[in-house]
C-alpha cells in the first residue's frame, strides 16, 4: 500500500485539462486509500497564490513548489520550475510527465489502472506537455479544449465526476467541428493581426479558433519575426492573463520577468489588479518588456557601485 498522508483537500490547477485529470485521478486514489471522498478544489494560479492554507494535511497537483507548500502532511505533485528544496513536505516532481500522468503512477500502484485511464492520461500528458510532433497531438487537444470551452466544473458536473466518461465524450466532435472551421479562418486572420511588444515578443490578436493551434502553427510556420507570440484574454474579476508560447524556450524566460511561470514553450503570467482590459496588457506589457535605456546617471551609480573594495 501507498505511504501517503491523509488529505484533508486536493488542491489542483482550473485552467486546464492536466488539473482536472489530475484532480479526479487524486480523488479517486484518496478514496481507495481512505474510504473517503476527499474535497476537490480548483484554482486559476492567481487565486491559489491568495488561497490561506490552514489544512494540516492535502495533496496539491499542477502548481509549482514553493516554500509555502513545505509542511508536514503535505503531498506536492507537479512538473513545473522550482526554485526551493522540500524539506517537510514531499515532493514528486519530473518536468518530462504531466502532473496527471504523476498521479496515474501512484494510481497504478494502487491498482487503479485502466485502458480507458490510460487513453485519457496519454492525451494530457501530450496535451500539456504540448507534444505537437505526436500522432495523437490534434485529438489531445480536442480533450484540452473541452476544459477550456466548457470550463472545469461543468464539465466535472457532465460527466458525474466519472472520468471514464470523459472518453469520446459526444462533446469532441464540438471540438473537432469548430477546428476544422474556426481554425483555418482564425489563423489567416491572426496572421495579419500581429503587433510587437517588444523585439522578440508579438502579439497576437484571435477573433475565432482554437489558440494554442493557431500560434503553434504560426510558430511552426515562422510566420512572424518573433520568438515568443502571446495571447490575452479575460478571466472573471477583469484579470487579464498572458499566455506566452515559443519554439525555443523563451516562453519561460519572459513568463518569469513578469512574475509568472509554466513550461519553457508553453507559459503565461496573470497581469496585475490595474490592467483590466486587452488595451491596458498591451500597453503594459509594452512596457514592461521594454524598459528605458539607462542614463548617465544610472551608469554613474552602477560603476560606484563596482569601485567599492
Amino acid at each position: 500500500m501507498l505511504d501517503l498522508p491523509r488529505p484533508q483537500v486536493i488542491c489542483v490547477h482550473e485552467s486546464d485539462l492536466d488539473g482536472f485529470v489530475s484532480g479526479l485521478l487524486l480523488q479517486r486514489l484518496a478514496r481507495t486509500l481512505f474510504g473517503e471522498t476527499v474535497r476537490l478544489e480548483a484554482f486559476h494560479n492567481h487565486l491559489w497564490r491568495q488561497r490561506a492554507l490552514p489544512e494540516k494535511s492535502a495533496w496539491v497537483a499542477d502548481f509549482s513548489f514553493e516554500a509555502r507548500l513545505d509542511r508536514p502532511g503535505w503531498l506536492v505533485i507537479d512538473h513545473h520550475n522550482f526554485d526551493t528544496l522540500p524539506q517537510r513536505a514531499r515532493l514528486i516532481h519530473d518536468p518530462a510527465k504531466s502532473a496527471s500522468l504523476l498521479c496515474y503512477e501512484l494510481c497504478r500502484a494502487a491498482g487503479l489502472a485502466s485502458p480507458a485511464l490510460d487513453r485519457l492520461v496519454h492525451l494530457s500528458n501530450l496535451a500539456d506537455l504540448f507534444l505537437m510532433d505526436h500522432p495523437d497531438f490534434v485529438a489531445a487537444c480536442d480533450y484540452a479544449n473541452l476544459v477550456k470551452s466548457y470550463g472545469f466544473w461543468n464539465l466535472h458536473a457532465l460527466i458525474g465526476g466519472a472520468l471514464e466518461r470523459l472518453l469520446d465524450h459526444p462533446l469532441l466532435e464540438v471540438m473537432a467541428v469548430r477546428r476544422r472551421i474556426e481554425d483555418p479562418l482564425g489563423y489567416e486572420w491572426s496572421r495579419a493581426n500581429i503587433v510587437e511588444l517588444s523585439p522578440e515578443v508579438g502579439y497576437v490578436d484571435t477573433v475565432v479558433g482554437n489558440v494554442n493551434l493557431i500560434v503553434h502553427r504560426l510558430i511552426e510556420e515562422g510566420a512572424t519575426p518573433y520568438p515568443v507570440l502571446c495571447t490575452l484574454y479575460r478571466k472573471g474579476g477583469n484579470t487579464v492573463i498572458a499566455s506566452l508560447r515559443s519554439r525555443g524556450g523563451e516562453a519561460l524566460k519572459i513568463a518569469n520577468r513578469l512574475q509568472g511561470g509554466g513550461h519553457p514553450n508553453a507559459a503565461g503570467a496573470t497581469l496585475p489588479r490595474a490592467v483590466t482590459t486587452i488595451a491596458d496588457a498591451i500597453l503594459y506589457l509594452r512596457q514592461a518588456l521594454n524598459p528605458p535605456p539607462a542614463t548617465a546617471a544610472d551608469l554613474a551609480d552602477l560603476a560606484k557601485v563596482f569601485a567599492k573594495p
